[in-house]
């Protein structure tokens, strides 16, 4: 690959990795509000489909990005995104506790208790998820590789799906558990939160499979990359 393909693939991995980064923080930082999608009228121990926080929206595009750069530029750059993301996370975190304990002015919009109320419990929220996706992404990115192996790089519907659908389970589980020993939610929600947030997540890796077979295609296309190959960085 010539020069300008290598620098034109670094910007593209460096665009990717703001993404990343960004839907990693922001789901942090909003996950204690809760909405309701009611497409069918089920009810899985005590939670309808779907009630779940909106931390989760942005959350399934850091697994479709790292995905994306495990297929195209190899499983060390994708761990280098999840090593950053923990560290973007950290980061975040410290500013929201800082600015938590800095007093408000008499004059402020958004007095102490109102930051308190929605940032208060940022720091064991963001801890809890940083645990989860840490493990999660981890477990993501070595069976998207394992399956990438065993089929030589091709149906990448199955590595999609298979490494999405474990890891985003894991995910679930992890900082449901966290959050409920935590005292942050109720254990009686657990099983319910835990089926509807896996489920959910289920769906969207669903949608979101196209999306990486367009990605994977584009990505072929401009650098010329045979079925397998990897783009290997300056």
């Amino acid at each position: 690959m010539i020069l300008k393909d290598k620098l034109a693939a670094q910007k593209i991995y460096l665009f990717l990795g703001a993404l990343f980064i960004t839907s990693l923080v922001v789901s942090n930082l909003i996950f204690q509000k809760f909405f309701y999608w009611h497409p069918f009228d089920i009810e899985i121990f005590g939670a309808k489909l779907f009630e779940i926080s909106v931390g989760i929206l942005p959350y399934p595009i850091t697994f479709l990005i790292t995905d994306l750069i495990s297929e195209i530029y190899g499983k060390k750059r994708a761990n280098q995104i999840v090593i950053a993301g923990i560290f973007a996370s950290i980061f975040s975190l410290l500013i929201v506790y800082t600015a938590n304990l800095v007093p408000a002015t008499n004059w402020s919009p958004v007095n102490n208790s109102l930051f308190t109320t929605v940032f208060g419990n940022t720091i064991i929220a963001v801890f809890a998820s940083m645990m989860a996706y840490l493990l999660a992404q981890l477990v993501d990115i070595q069976i998207y590789h394992f399956w990438k192996r065993l089929t030589n790089g091709k149906m990448l519907w199955l590595r999609n799906n298979c490494s999405t659908f474990l890891s985003q389970f894991v995910d679930t589980f992890s900082v449901l558990f966290l959050l409920c020993s935590f005292g942050e939610i109720d254990w009686d929600k657990f099983a319910g939160l835990l089926i509807s947030g896996f489920l959910f997540k289920v769906f969207i890796a669903i949608i979101d499979t196209p999306f990486l077979y367009l990605g994977v295609y584009l990505f072929r296309k401009r650098f010329k990359l045979k079925v397998n190959e990897e783009i290997n960085l300056l």
